[in-house]
Formats: structure tokens, sequence, C-alpha cells
């Protein structure tokens, strides 16, 4: 017959197994805490440091420049360049001084959270790196557009300037989190579907609403060189001395009345030049 077991004996082996697993791994957690607070200490230091040497090399003016695009306008937060990349270090090295004090304590899942944690840092640092840059870009491109729309007297140009800014952005947004290891071959898909809807609904709806102002400025480059300020023409019944051409339209002075008249109409109009 099976004797009994000590149920006693059991559980004095289960409490001594405890004490033991409790006191080799006091003398782990301090060193673990030690290295933890010595790393928040130097990366304080380190932060502190960096934020100084980069504040005196400038750096913060790319940041003003950052604070004048309209979408981090809308942020309503200034972003002060030298205190993001000194706090993004500090992280860092502290995440550096957390690794090695998991492993003191020898959790290998706690080990491997946080090596995870710090192997990405860098990704992020470079996408971060990426959306500014895109950012400025982006903000280049848009003022472009709109510079060349006035050009042309084209009312729609801060829209279109507006749209080529968040076209080329959400471009490199996407790029950014595809460095930072995220999936965005869903994103990606979607974006192109929405973007290929919005061009062909924008060409077609501008096309029909803007056909007279394309006419009027193909018509200028027809025209620029046959009229001049000064010379008197005759359209169908108005007469009058040219005193202004632009690239939509012709301001004649009729006598005591000034006449604007579209630049399509010389193209289709009988025309009468008196000198």
């Amino acid at each position: 017959m099976n004797s009994i077991p000590n149920l006693q004996e059991i559980l004095t082996n289960i409490v001594l197994g405890l004490v033991n697993q409790l006191v080799n791994f006091i003398p782990r957690l301090i060193s673990a805490i030690v290295i933890l607070v010595l790393g928040v200490f130097i990366a304080r230091l380190i932060r502190k440091v960096v934020q100084t040497v980069l504040q005196k090399v400038g750096i913060d003016r790319i940041g003003e420049r950052l604070n004048d695009i309209d979408l981090v306008k809308n942020l309503n937060t200034e972003i002060k360049l030298s205190t993001v990349i000194a706090q993004v270090l500090y992280f860092f090295i502290v995440l550096i001084f957390a690794t090695a004090a998991a492993e003191m304590l020898g959790v290998a899942a706690l080990t491997d959270l946080v090596l995870g944690i710090t192997n990405l840092i860098p990704r992020l640092i470079v996408a971060g790196v990426m959306i500014i840059v895109g950012l400025f870009i982006s903000d280049s491109l848009k003022k472009l557009v709109i510079s060349i729309c006035q050009s042309f007297n084209i009312s729609a140009g801060r829209m279109l300037g507006t749209l080529v800014f968040f076209f080329f952005f959400i471009i490199t947004l996407i790029n950014a989190l595809g460095q930072a290891g995220l999936n965005t071959q869903l994103l990606e898909s979607s974006f192109n579907l929405i973007i290929g809807g919005i061009i062909f609904a924008f060409a077609f709806g501008y096309g029909i609403a803007s056909r007279d102002v394309m006419a009027n400025i193909l018509s200028s480059f027809y025209s620029k060189n046959k009229y001049r300020i000064g010379q008197t023409i005759q359209v169908d019944d108005v007469k009058g001395e040219i005193i202004k051409i632009d690239s939509t339209s012709l301001t004649l002075q009729t006598y005591d009345t000034v006449t604007v008249l579209p630049l399509q109409i010389l193209q289709t109009r009988q025309v009468i030049v008196f000198d």
C-alpha cells in the first residue's frame, strides 16, 4: 500500500523553494533598480547637454519654419526641435539601461519586450525625419502652385495648393509608417483609390467650370504679339483705346466709360485695328 504523502513536508518544501527564489531574486532586483536609476540620471544629464548645444547651434530655426506651416498651426502646438531631439535621446538611453536591467532580472519575456522597443526607436527617428522633410517639400509645392495660379489669375489657386500639399504629405506619411515597421499595403491601396476618384471628379468639374478661363489664357498667348497698350481697336460695336492687357482680359477706354472684354473674343469676333 502506498504511503500517504506528508502534507506538512510538501508545504515546507514549497515555502523553502519560494524563499530561496526570493533570496536569489532580491539582489538581482536591487541591481536592476540601481542600473535603471543610473540610466535615468545619465539620460537626464545628456538630455540637458544636448538640448543646450542644439539651441546654441540654432536648430530651433527649423522648428520655427515648421510652426509656420498651416497644418502645424492647426494643431495648436509649437515644435521646438532641440527639445524633441533631446527628449527622444533621453528615452533611447533610458531604454538601453532598461534592457540591461531586464537582463539582470533574468525575465526573458520582459527583456524581449524592452529590447524590441529599443530597436524601434532608430526606425521612429528616421520616420520622424521623413515626415519633417515631407512637410517642408509639401509646403514648398503648395506655395509654388498658389504662386503659379495667381500669375494666371486662377481664383482656385489656394484650393489647388492645399490639395497638392496633402497629396505629397500623405505619400510621405505612408512611407514613414512603412519605415517604422507598419504594414501600409492596405493604406496605400485605399489612398490610391481615393486620390484617383478625387482627381477624376475635380478634373471633370473644374474643367467644365473653368473652360472660359482657360480659353482666355490660351488666347493671351496668341494675342499678346498682335495688340498692345495704346492701340485703338474696335470689337463688334465697341471701339476704344487699349489701356490694360492681362492673362484673361483686355480693357478698353471707350469715351467716358471703361469696357473689359475677355481675350477669347479676339479670336472669335471681328477686330478692327486703327493704329
